[in-house]
This record gives structure tokens, sequence and C-alpha cells, in this order.
């Protein structure tokens, strides 16, 4: 025990009685009752300790601290006459003989009350995060987190795997996100870019003739925030393997993440391996989504052949794809149905249709008059008597992203169709090499550039002579998914620079410009390559998986905003005209309208 203190808040037991204590923390709160007697309670990292005076002037000297200062109290243990069976400091009580204050609070309000601090504004949360963290249910996602990585680091240097660090000022690179950039003082007019991952640094690791590396590794990328994702950095465990396939990577993920989320996480039940494989087609095609919650048992079906046979709407008619998920067992009502497809439609962008059958076998509700006559057809794609179905149409992908997003939602409020208290990994493989680009029009890469394409140089060959549409070009390319939220994208890489720089001439770049954008890492395959793999799980929505929270800044020591802001810091902010002329950096700021 430190100097200042005998015993934490939460250590102290019936053994104890009659020992004379000291302890340090917060104090929490004083509840008087009459003029000589107040409970206090005290609080630090570890728990609650409740102090009770007993004389005017140790009421006094309680009653003239402010909340939330900390004080160190020595006194006398005692058994408490009335016992709180929640606390496990709840059998007893300390009698105080001293109190000093170490650090006093020097407000008399707090901006939110500490032990209820979640239910107060975000932004509010963030500005004060030093006083939210005090919250134990707050502090609580920080260890787990900690424990977290503890358990990966351990798991993966028993895999045999090196933890090595890589540089975090580096050359900025086409990673598929912007940059963060970091102006050289010594180089005017050239800049750093902090790594969006440690992709080529970990590549070249196995070039250089290391078998196994891992890292936690902070990533970097100007990207807008969701739920799951943190704006500005966060973290993930990096690891690569030389001379390895897919499965040499997915052997070592499924044996280290069930065990971890098994036990720390908020349920217990996590899947065994091997896990379930999925191709990316099949993902779409089935689940409506490349990252399906298994805990749902509800699948799509397709219905263009059926649609194409209705007569007097539109929309079923025209469409280049329709798709239908069932559910039985819906008590939704119609007000319930409504809010359902248009909570549908701000996810996916498009609206579901709806109707029943009911127990009789006849079609009611929604659309169902454009598909009368059509019941033993819809009975073959699984709806059966006291069915709720939402149906989606329009192009392929439109239609399946719309009726993925109708299978989660349903899923989720029609009970009897999740099993939630369950952590459900799967494996998406098989992903295209190429895709064509939303805004560009042209080919793209669709994944990760850096991947083996699955048929090596051959079929790149063969596309290049027209003999194979490169849209049908796969790549060994996967991602681990675990209740619907995407952990990690891996695959095996492409480590052979002529192989490279025909992949890359697919999307409209030569030798020169592999050369240019990647140097390091073409002229090191030039050396003699490993075949190599890896993957990198997200350490901060794994932690967000394990404590059930919605939303990823429940789980980050010290989150930015939703606007990449760090409103506790103050950041980003503005710097002294002396720090931009040694930079050589001039700010054109657009005029305020």
């Amino acid at each position: 025990m430190t100097q200042m203190r005998t015993h934490t808040c939460n250590e102290l037991r019936m053994e104890h009685v009659g020992q004379t204590v000291t302890i340090v923390g917060w104090m929490e709160n004083v509840r008087e009752v009459g003029g000589s007697l107040a409970f206090v309670v005290v609080r630090d990292f570890y728990g609650t300790t409740q102090v009770v005076a007993e004389t005017e002037d140790m009421v006094k000297t309680f009653r003239g601290i402010t909340k939330e200062s900390t004080v160190s109290v020595t006194g006398v243990v005692r058994e408490r006459d009335s016992k709180n069976p929640k606390l496990p400091t709840g059998d007893i009580e300390i009698v105080p003989e001293t109190v000093a204050v170490l650090g006093r609070c020097r407000y008399n309000e707090l901006p939110f009350e500490i032990n209820r601090s979640r239910e107060a504004d975000e932004s509010i949360r963030l500005k004060y995060r030093y006083l939210d963290l005090r919250n134990p249910a707050v502090k609580s996602n920080i260890i787990l987190r900690c424990s977290v990585i503890a358990a990966l680091r351990k798991a993966m240097m028993e895999h045999g795997f090196l933890e090595i660090t890589t540089p975090i000022l580096t050359a900025s690179s086409p990673e598929g996100a912007r940059d963060y950039l970091v102006p050289a003082r010594k180089h005017p007019g050239k800049f750093y870019a902090l790594p969006q991952a440690p992709q080529q640094f970990k590549q070249l690791l196995m070039t250089s003739g290391f078998d196994r590396y891992f890292q936690i590794a902070p990533c970097f990328r100007d990207e807008d925030a969701r739920g799951d994702r943190s704006p500005g950095e966060f973290y993930q465990l990096d690891m690569e393997m030389a001379f390895a396939t897919q499965e040499d990577v997915f052997a070592v993920i499924e044996d280290v993440l069930p065990p971890i989320f098994a036990k720390y996480g908020t349920f217990d039940i996590a899947s065994e391996p091997p896990f379930r494989r999925i191709s990316f087609n099949d993902s779409m095609d089935i689940y409506g989504t490349d990252k399906p919650d298994l805990r749902i048992d509800l699948v799509l079906k397709d219905m263009t052949a059926l649609a194409k046979t209705t007569e007097g709407f539109a929309p079923f008619e025209t469409a280049d794809c329709v798709k239908l998920v069932s559910c039985s067992g819906s008590e939704l009502t119609r007000k319930q149905i409504d809010k359902l497809c248009a909570d549908v439609e701000v996810q996916a962008g498009s609206k579901p249709y709806w109707f029943r059958m009911d127990e009789n076998g006849a079609l009611v509700g929604g659309v169902s008059k454009f598909l009368v006559g059509k019941e033993e057809e819809l009975k073959a794609l699984g709806v059966e008597p006291g069915c709720l179905v939402l149906v989606s149409a329009g192009t392929k992908g439109a239609a399946q992203k719309t009726a993925g997003v109708a299978r989660k939602m349903l899923g989720a409020a029609v009970p009897g169709h999740m099993d939630e208290a369950r952590y459900e990994f799967c494996w998406i493989v098989d992903f295209p090499m190429f895709e064509i680009g939303e805004e560009s029009g042209e080919l793209e890469f669709c994944h990760n550039p850096f991947s083996m394409p699955n048929g090596g140089l051959e079929i790149l060959e063969k596309a290049e002579r027209g003999e194979v549409d490169p849209l049908d070009i796969y790549a060994y390319q996967y991602d681990l998914v675990c209740n619907g939220v995407e952990l990690s994208s891996g695959a095996v890489r492409n480590h052979d620079p002529e192989i490279m720089v025909k992949a890359f001439e697919m999307v409209r770049l030569g030798e020169d410009d592999v050369k240019a954008k990647f140097p390091a890492m073409y002229n090191a395959f030039c050396y003699g390559a490993p075949p190599h793999a890896g993957i990198a799980p997200g350490v901060d929505r794994m932690v967000m998986l394990l404590a059930a929270e919605p939303s990823i800044r429940e789980i980050i020591p010290f989150p930015m905003n939703k606007n990449a802001q760090d409103l506790m810091m103050g950041a980003p902010s503005t710097v002294e005209q002396k720090q931009l002329d040694e930079l050589n950096i001039c700010i054109n700021l657009p005029e305020k309208e």
C-alpha cells in the first residue's frame, strides 16, 4: 500500500474491525442527520467506504468540504448496524479521528452528478471527461479495455509473434481514406503522414526475415464518425505471418479471440472454431450485407422471377432484383410496421414494401393485392401462414441492402428470431478484386490493392486479353465479422512485383506509378519476398462488443466527438503565426459570408 493509505476503499471487511486505518479518495456524498451525525461516502479507484461522523466538530469539518474534493480519513473500523449487502464494504464503516483535504474541489456545482454522468449530454461528458471517468460504470469500460489488450498481447506472444512497433511519421500512401498530414520543418513544402495502418511496414518486416509480427497499433484516418468508428485515431491488433496462407491466419485468430470474448464479454458464449465461412456473394445474396449478424435466423429469398409475373405494381415489374425476408410470429401493429419500414429507409436509402400471410394462408395488407394468386409460389420461398413479409426492389445492390437492413431490424423487433446473448463469428471470404467506382465509373480496387488475386498472374493476363471479366476476378481477401460488426479486414498479400504491377495496370496505373507510390515495398519484393498473409482486428470495436456498448466512444478513455473535436483539450486549435512561419505554411481560409 502507498504511504498515504493503509487500505483502499474496497478493501475493508469484518476482520478489520477495531483497527485504525487510513483511506484516501474523493468525497462522493455527505448526508447529515441532525447536527451531530453525518454519513460520508469516500470513493477511490477500487470502490467506496462509508465514514460516520458522530460529533458536531467532525460533522462541521465534512460540511466544509465540497463534494468531489480528495480527502484523507484516518479512523477506527467498526461493524455497521445497518449493513448494505450490495457493497463489498457494506458490513463495516469508519469512525473518523482526523480528516485532511488533499485537493479541494473549488466548485459547489458539478457539471453532472458523477454516478449519473451517462445521463448527461454527450458534449458535456466529453468536455469534462476527467469527471465522467470518475463514474465507476464509465471507468469499468476502460479497465475492461486494459484487460483485453493484455490478454491479446499474451495470446499473441504465446503463438510465437514478436511485438514490433512501426513508425508514426511516414509517407502519404493511398490506403482508402484521407491522411492526416504533418508538415516537415526541415523539408519545406513536404509532409509526413500519420499511418492509416502499418500495412506496408508489416509487409516489409516479412521481407526482412521476421516470421510472425504483431502490435497493438495506432492508426489515423481522417474519416467521419459512426457508432462503431471513432474519428481520427483507433487501435488494432495488427498481425502478419510469413510463409503463411489464409488458413494459417484463420487458425491463429480462431484460437486467440473466442477465449477472450468468452472470458471478458457481457455474454459468455462465443463461436468455437472453425468459424463459419461465407463468400462475399453469398453473404450479400442471403443476408443483404457483407457483415451479417448470424444471431438472427432470418434469411433473404429472391423473388425476382415471381415479381415479374405480377401486374399493376411498377416497382416489381421494372426492378432488376426483388428480395423478400419472411418473419414468423410477428405481432407488430400497422403503426409499428410503418415505423419499421421508415427506419429501414433511413438506413438503406430505399423503403421496403410489406404484406402478411394470415393464419388461413391468405395475403393481407400492404402490397398483398398485387400478389394474390401467388400464395403457393410464396410458400416455396419460405412464406408461411402467420408471417410478416418485407420486400425490397430495385437494382441488385439496392435490393440486397434494403432487404439486409430489414432482416436486421425484423430480427431485433420480433421475439424468437435473435439469440442475442452470444458472440457469433464468421469469415467473409472471396471478395471481388475489382469494382466499378461509384464516382469514377471506372475499374477500381474493391478492397485492398496489396491482395493476391485468386488465379495469380494468369487470371490478370486473361482479363487483360478480354478472356475474363475483371469483375469476376476474386482475391484472397477476408473480413472477420462478429454480431454484425466488421472487426477486421485481412488478405493474403501480393508479394510478387510482376503480379503487383499487372494488378495496378488494371486500374490504369503503370509500373512507374507503382514504383513511385510504393518504392520501399516494390524494391523489397524484388529482393525475394516470402508469401505472407495477415489481418488486423479493431481493438476498439472488440471492446465495444464485449462491453455491449452501442457507441465506440464509451470504451475510449478520451474520445473525440462526432465532428472530430476534442472538447476537453480544445483540439483542433489555432496556432501562433511563429509556428506557421517555421513550417513555411500560409493559411488561406475561405471568406465568411
